[in-house]
């Protein structure tokens, strides 16, 4: 069995004890005997017996002064190494317990310093991953509650048609349609979060025209906006046009956020987007009248399949994946969004270094 690395810890003060009291013990031999001859010829005494005498006492005296201080000094560092190390020990263990899938397990911080700096760090670590485990779950779970029942609706209406049990007519193949075209708008969307999420490696960073950007986006849902009788607004400030960004991520980022608008903003009412400069670089918002969102629900917007209103189906609300997408392809750029709601209006907004 390896040797724990206590002992080895202990056995580093060892040799220095070793090496210490073998210097005194030279030192004494030629220095301190040749001055004690000395000054016994001075005063007229035989040197001979009484030097003797006097390294037979030195060494007596320096070899339990060595002793005692090899104890005093082993157990103070086994006390102290094994307070350092008892952390490390309990890190092992609970390593051990993360790896075999218990994410519940923590560190006790006992102390503040380097080692109790790492045991806080591996607690956050261990919260991440619990975290991240928690997410996978319901992402899984997620994924399966919203392909199963498209899935079902198919299945259920194929077995009809093969007994014969429903005729096939022009209805039923655009009510099948309507639900593998459901199918492929949620499997596209899971994709696409896939890529935004690996979004980091793959951007292609370039001097891009907000304004630009803005506008054609804003030509391009237009006409939807017009057919649910819902305004346009536009108000850019002058100073927030020049960023660095992926024009084709940046582009999907303001799609996603004018469609949820779209979705939930109020049927002739407005929707607003600015563009401002803020500390942290520009910040685009999008905001629009409709229902108020609790202040609960505000941190959730970007999360995976969330939906304010939980009755709505998903023909209506989509599958909750565009704020999470567009959350994916911002953090990717260094920035951040965030969501507002007060007053009957709802604010999404997102900011970009620069």
């Amino acid at each position: 069995m390896r040797p724990r690395l206590l002992w080895k810890l202990l056995g580093v003060n060892l040799p220095v004890l070793a090496v210490v009291g073998l210097g005194i013990w030279i030192a004494i031999d030629t220095l301190a005997a040749g001055y004690f001859s000395a000054l016994m010829l001075r005063y007229g005494i035989s040197p001979v017996e009484s030097n003797r005498m006097f390294l037979e006492a030195v060494h007596r005296y320096l070899l339990w002064a060595t002793l005692a201080a090899a104890g005093v000094a082993v157990g103070l560092s086994f006390l102290l190494t094994r307070r350092v190390l008892g952390p490390l020990s309990q890190m092992t263990e609970v390593a051990g317990r993360l790896a075999a899938g218990d994410f519940s397990s923590r560190v006790t911080e006992t102390s503040v310093d380097e080692v109790g700096a790492l045991g806080a760090a591996f607690n956050r670590m261990a919260e991440s991953l619990a975290r991240l485990e928690s997410l996978r779950k319901s992402m899984v779970a997620d994924v399966a509650h919203e392909l199963r029942t498209p899935l079902t609706n198919v299945r259920g209406y194929l077995e009809a048609l093969a007994d014969g049990v429903v005729p096939p007519s022009r209805e039923t193949f655009e009510l099948l349609l309507g639900e593998t075209q459901r199918l492929a708008s949620l499997v596209e969307g899971l994709l696409e979060l896939a890529k935004a999420d690996a979004a980091r490696a793959f951007l292609e960073r370039r001097p891009v025209s907000l304004h630009e950007l803005l506008g054609q986006q804003l030509e391009i849902h237009r006409p939807r906006f017009q057919a649910r009788a819902l305004r346009l607004a536009a108000r850019l400030a002058p100073d927030a046009d020049a960023v660095t960004a992926d024009r084709d991520r940046l582009s999907q980022v303001l799609g996603n956020l004018l469609d949820n608008a779209l979705r939930y903003a109020t049927p002739g009412s407005e929707v607003e987007v600015t563009a401002e400069r803020v500390p942290e670089g520009v910040r685009v918002t999008v905001s629009n009248t409709g229902e108020e969102i609790d202040e609960r629900d505000l941190p959730l917007l970007f999360e995976r399949f969330f939906r304010v209103d939980r009755s709505r189906s998903r023909e209506a609300g989509g599958a909750g994946l565009g704020l999470a997408i567009a959350r994916e392809l911002v953090e990717a750029h260094g920035g951040r969004a965030g969501a507002s709601s007060a007053a009957g209006r709802t604010s999404v907004w997102f900011t970009l270094p620069g």
